[in-house]
Order: structure tokens, then C-alpha cells, then sequence
């Protein structure tokens, strides 16, 4: 069975990317520096359940057909990001939004805009949405927003793993019955090692989340971050995460971006034009490219990949993601590195 590279940010199980190199059947790295990579073997994951058929506008049908071409053609995702808040109970040393505990701005979507985006994003033909941040249960709401997420697309959200409280999980429960998961992050087998980027005590909360987790049946993802130059033993990170229940189809390995707090660390690559598919991105800050583009550098959002300012209606976020240039067709000789 051959290996598959997950898309931006590892949370795409339905996606691979084009890379020659997965036909080896090892571990490998994709050619692309961003792309994060599957430490095992591919198997299926379910198909995408679309919800019941709703009524779209004349203007809003003419972008579900472009929409579904761009998707098809290969030129953009159909996941829907969203930024639930810039909020953080860490101080990631790589974190792209400059989040932390004391963030003065927290961008917070409300849980009545992310069900809205969603609902509309089913009816626009998305076919699965992320959820990202900061550290999206910073929000006391967010269990519940998540569980009704998911109920209408597959859904992935990013969590640091240290704020499972028993209450958490118990409004947690429902996404057991639900094509959802939640992906922690985990950065090495070694506590110390973990920890110097992403805070003390972090590896202990994230390796007690994952049974707890799985104990109310709901599925674990883990994602690492190599960070430049730090000693990462993946065979032994790969047995840890397989003796805590977690298959090799769900952890994903990327490398660090040259944007937000890791371009003031000197941390991380640039990321090039063509590193990244377009997936039509949501913030307080308005639309973005991608879910690298709403960044955060010395407290100022970078507009270089925004896209739009309203979110709703979605159909026109959607209509002004389509018309930008990073969108748009290409020559046959570029080649997007990261899907």
C-alpha cells in the first residue's frame, strides 16, 4: 500500500498530494517544505456526507458551478477554514497568529457565524471544514458549536490538548456518532523536547487527552511540527502515538511557515505562491487565500491574502476568492506542491 501526504495543516483525509515520491511505500517527506506527510500507510476514510439539498440564489449558483469546476480542475480545495478565535492558553514559539494568553485582539467568531458559514458552505457544494485558532475550546461554547459543525459537514478541528475538562467532554460525546476528529498537537516523543516550543507541562496534557478522548469514542489525530534544525525521532514519536490507539493514517507531519511569531523567531520557510491549494478561508479580519494567510506579525494582521471583507453572504466571500489571481488557472509547467 502506498503512503499519502495530507493537505495544508495535515487535516485533510481526503486529499493527497501529487507527489511521485509517495510511490516508495516509506516514510517520506513531500517535495513540497510545507507539506505535512502520513507516517504510514493510506487506508479510506469515509466519504464526505453532504447534507439535504437547500435553495441557493441565481448569483450564488453561478459560483457553486465555478466553484465546483475550480475544485475539479484542481485549483482550489473544498474546505472551508475557520478562525474560531486568535485566542491561546500557549505561547507557541512557531505560532503563526501570535497567540498567547494575553492576546489583546482575540478575533472571535461567534458560534451563530460559524453555524451560518457552514450551512451556507453546505449549500455552496463544500465538502468538509476545519476549524482552527489560537485554541478554539479558549471558547466556553465551542464544544457545542463543534458538535453542531459537524453534523452538517466533516469537520476536523486544531486543539492544543490541555483544556479537556470533564464538562468538555461530555459536550464532546455526540461527535463519537460523527464524521469529525480532533487533532492534537504533538511535536516530539521526548517531554523536553515537545515542550521547549510549545510551553511546559504540554506533552503530559496531550498524551493523557488522547485516552480520554478515544474513551468517549471520539477520533484523534495527531499532528507534529518540525521545527528547523530540532532532532525529531519520528520512529519513536510513531510508536508512541500507535500505542495510544492512533493509527498511522492519522498522524501527519509538517514543517514550520516563515510567517506570524516564527518570522520574528527566524523560524520556518517563506512560503512560496504556488506552496499552497486555496481553501476559501474565515476570520473576524474577513476571507482569506488559505488558512496560512490570516496571519498575525507584532500584533497586525497581514493583508497580502486576504481576499474579501464580509463574510455573508458566504456566496459572495466565495465569489471573491474565486476571482483572485491565486485561484485562478495556470500554465501546465507550475506545479502546486502542497494539496
Amino acid at each position: 500500500m502506498r503512503q499519502r501526504c495530507w493537505d495544508v495543516f495535515g487535516n485533510d483525509p481526503m486529499t493527497p498530494t501529487r507527489s511521485g515520491a509517495l510511490a516508495a511505500g516509506v516514510r517520506v517527506w513531500s517535495r513540497s517544505r510545507f507539506a505535512p506527510t502520513a507516517c504510514g500507510a493510506f487506508s479510506a476514510y469515509p466519504p464526505a456526507a453532504r447534507i439535504g439539498s437547500r435553495l441557493v440564489s441565481v448569483l450564488a449558483s453561478d459560483h457553486v458551478t465555478a466553484f465546483a469546476g475550480a475544485v475539479t480542475d484542481g485549483r482550489v480545495g473544498d474546505r472551508l477554514w475557520l478562525y474560531a478565535t486568535y485566542h491561546c492558553n500557549l505561547a507557541c514559539s512557531y505560532c503563526l497568529t501570535e497567540s498567547h494568553p494575553k492576546i489583546a485582539v482575540r478575533r472571535t467568531l461567534t458560534s451563530g457565524a460559524m453555524l451560518q458559514a457552514v450551512a451556507e458552505a453546505a449549500a455552496l457544494g463544500f465538502g468538509s471544514v476545519g476549524v482552527t485558532g489560537g485554541e478554539v475550546f479558549m471558547l466556553p461554547s465551542f464544544p457545542i458549536t463543534l458538535v453542531e459543525i459537524a453534523r452538517m459537514l466533516p469537520t476536523v478541528a486544531l486543539s492544543n490538548g490541555t483544556l479537556f475538562t470533564d464538562r468538555v467532554l461530555d459536550e464532546l460525546e455526540p461527535l463519537a456518532d460523527l464524521d469529525a476528529a480532533i487533532q492534537l498537537s504533538l511535536d516530539s516523543h521526548d517531554p523536553a523536547s515537545n515542550d521547549v516550543f510549545r510551553g511546559g507541562g504540554n506533552f503530559e496534557q496531550v498524551v493523557a487527552a488522547i485516552p480520554r478522548l478515544r474513551g468517549r469514542g471520539i477520533r484523534v489525530r495527531i499532528a507534529t511540527t518540525v521545527v528547523d534544525g530540532a532532532a525529531v525521532d519520528l520512529d519513536r514519536l510513531c510508536a508512541l502515538h500507535r500505542s495510544l490507539g492512533i493509527p498511522d493514517e492519522d498522524h501527519v507531519v509538517r514543517g514550520v511557515v516563515r510567517r506570524g511569531r516564527a518570522a520574528n523567531e527566524g523560524l520556518g520557510k517563506e512560503l512560496g505562491q504556488d506552496d499552497v491549494l486555496p481553501e476559501l478561508t474565515l476570520t473576524a479580519d474577513g476571507v482569506f487565500l488559505h488558512p496560512f494567510a490570516p496571519t498575525v506579525q507584532n500584533g497586525v494582521t497581514a493583508t497580502d491574502l486576504r481576499v474579501g471583507g464580509p463574510l455573508f453572504p458566504l456566496a459572495d466571500a466565495l465569489g471573491a476568492f474565486l476571482g483572485h489571481p491565486g485561484t485562478q488557472a495556470r500554465g501546465a509547467d507550475v506545479v502546486r506542491n502542497v494539496r
